[in-house]
């Protein structure tokens, strides 16, 4: 009875001491990045030009190396002829969620990421501000990956690379248009920690 005894008080000081360790690790972070949107095809015949787009995710860190991300983002595609007319942008913003692995790089202070989750965005076709067309929001995905460094107490910064993928619909003239919409994010981001 008493190995029983000493046995279970040793597995909750072990398991005390690996709760108390990992709460002096920060869990939390919110990240702002932001840089170049290259869409990979054209969005039905409209030939889109290198852009820009901006991100804020917040962090959330359940395991070591193991978290849950969420947020915002918004990205532009100017296209000097399209189906809806000339001199256009076509604009994919919305919410993300998705899971993160992060893990130092050999024994340094750097880290790798790599992320997957799931966009609800939608596509806005505007003219000088006005919008011309909405798809609605509907469901996409992203995948992602880059490096996290150190630049002092809880702050990083987090350079990266990401590939979106939507598909939606827009009514025009009666008819369904489909915007098949893939593109890559070069971005750099500041994360602080909490």
């Amino acid at each position: 009875m008493k190995t029983k005894v000493f046995f279970t008080l040793m597995v909750l000081a072990i398991f005390a001491q690996t709760i108390s360790a990992q709460e002096k690790e920060k869990r939390f972070g919110f990240e702002l990045s932001s840089g170049l949107s290259i869409a990979l095809n054209e969005l039905n015949g409209a030939k889109l030009k290198p852009d820009f787009g901006y991100e804020g995710i917040f962090h959330y860190r359940f395991m070591p190396h193991t978290g849950v991300y969420a947020g915002w983002g918004w990205n532009r595609f100017a296209s000097d002829k399209s189906f809806i007319g000339d001199n256009v942008d076509f604009e994919e913003t919305g919410y993300i969620i998705g899971l993160q692995f992060k893990h130092p790089i050999s024994n340094s202070s750097v880290n790798y990421y790599l992320r997957g989750g799931a966009l609800y965005n939608h596509i806005e076709i505007e003219n000088e501000g006005d919008i011309l067309k909405d798809s609605g929001h509907g469901w996409g995905w992203q995948a992602a990956g880059g490096i996290d460094i150190p630049l002092g107490k809880n702050w990083s910064l987090t350079p990266g690379v990401k590939f979106n993928s939507l598909s939606r619909d827009v009514d025009h003239n009666s008819f369904n248009v489909p915007l098949d919409l893939n593109y890559l994010q070069f971005r750099v981001g500041i994360l602080k920690t909490f």
